[in-house]
């Protein structure tokens, strides 16, 4: 009885934990790819988040990357 009181307690822990281990990158992601980083919530949801990683990997990001961002001339 103790066991299942103490998992009554862990288990939602454990799930919180789980969910910000999932949602920090996805928000990091959705950021640098210049969409709104609240999108990385729809992620926890069940298959929208198949839907929404189809989304991002084949949309335009809308950020330049480091190597055109800065154009430095050519050496001679």
């Amino acid at each position: 009885m103790h066991a299942l009181m103490a998992m009554i307690w862990i288990l939602p822990i454990f799930g919180l934990i789980m969910i910000a281990i999932i949602l920090i990158p996805y928000w990091m992601i959705w950021k640098k790819a210049g969409f709104s980083p609240w999108l990385s919530l729809l992620m926890i949801l069940p298959l929208v988040n198949f839907v929404m990683l189809y989304v991002l990997a084949f949309s335009e990001w809308k950020v330049v990357p480091l190597s055109q961002a800065t154009a430095m001339p050519p050496r001679v």
